[in-house]
């Protein structure tokens, strides 16, 4: 029976082996992609429902791969652009986050009862030299017969390995219920996000682009007066003017709608710009555009 014990460390060996050749061969097929498509895989599009960057025709997940080609442009790594995404949108624009609690337990059960019955195996099953004169003349008949210590241990050890596969198998079963999805980081913080982004670099027209997406899942003032003047940077002051008026249609005062509204009417209406300057200056004496809109009268 002396073939038993080389046969289980045969077979824990081959586990092994498999294992890390499927990990190899992960790992290589990894290296093999496309470096934006394996980043944008695994981001989740805020503006749909269980699909990826990388699969979404959405104009936010466009703006995403975009974002993401010009990082991996710059040389930034895969876990990088990650973490890029996770510090702005937080951890639910992934579309796998990192396991947690019960489900991180999960993972780690498996592994440490792997390494405890490869650790158990080389105690048990190393074959030990034996010699001749430690050997009893004849064995007592009443006593353990020999190796009967290591097959106690390994029944229950068995033991202990089905008890833990069947807690790990309950656990599972609760984890696999019928659950709604988590909610994707909030489109409208994730389109605002990139839109500033956008501005960042004077790309004026895509970052519009991106407040459009962001009003129309929530109507703000706030963003309103972002889209008019990244139009009005970008050279659209009949656009520009139109968001203004729209913001001043809901708050007449506002400074930076009477702002934008005035330098959009300098190309489109001449002859109202300086009245509408005015009334910014009165309204707001102390905005930090306030000088330069005092110069431009003067010089006017």
């Amino acid at each position: 029976m002396r073939w038993r014990p080389a046969a289980g460390t045969l077979v824990l060996v081959a586990l092994l082996a498999a294992a890390a050749a499927g990990l190899a061969r992960s790992a290589a097929g990894a290296g093999q992609d496309d470096p934006v498509r394996s980043v944008t895989a695994d981001l989740r599009c805020p503006a749909c429902q269980g699909e990826s960057v990388a699969d979404s025709r959405s104009p936010i997940a466009a703006a995403m791969r975009q974002a993401v080609a010009d990082q991996v442009a710059q040389g930034h790594s895969r876990d990088e652009v990650r973490r890029w995404f996770v510090q702005r949108y937080g951890p639910d624009v992934l579309a796998d986050p990192p396991a947690r609690g019960v489900e991180l337990l999960l993972w780690a059960v498996p592994a440490l009862t792997l390494l405890a019955a490869g650790y158990a195996a080389r105690r048990t099953l190393r074959p030990r030299p034996r010699r001749t004169d430690d050997l009893p003349a004849a064995p007592p008949a009443d006593g353990p017969a020999p190796g009967g210590a290591a097959r106690r241990a390994w029944r229950w050890s068995a033991l202990g390995l089905i008890t833990v596969v069947v807690s790990v198998a309950v656990a599972a079963r609760g984890l696999d219920r019928p659950r709604p999805d988590p909610a994707p980081a909030d489109p409208v913080a994730v389109a605002v996000g990139l839109a500033r982004d956008l501005e960042a670099q004077d790309r004026y027209d895509a970052a519009a682009q991106m407040y459009r997406e962001a009003l129309r899942d929530r109507p703000d003032d706030t963003i309103r007066l972002r889209l008019a003047f990244a139009l009005l940077r970008a050279g659209d002051a009949t656009g520009a003017g139109q968001a203004a008026q729209e913001v001043l249609s809901h708050a007449p005062d506002s400074p930076d709608g009477l702002l934008v509204l005035g330098l959009a009417q300098r190309r489109t209406r001449p002859a109202e710009a300086p009245r509408t300057l005015r009334r910014f200056l009165t309204v707001a004496p102390e905005h930090p555009a306030a000088p330069e809109i005092t110069r431009l009268l003067a010089a006017a």
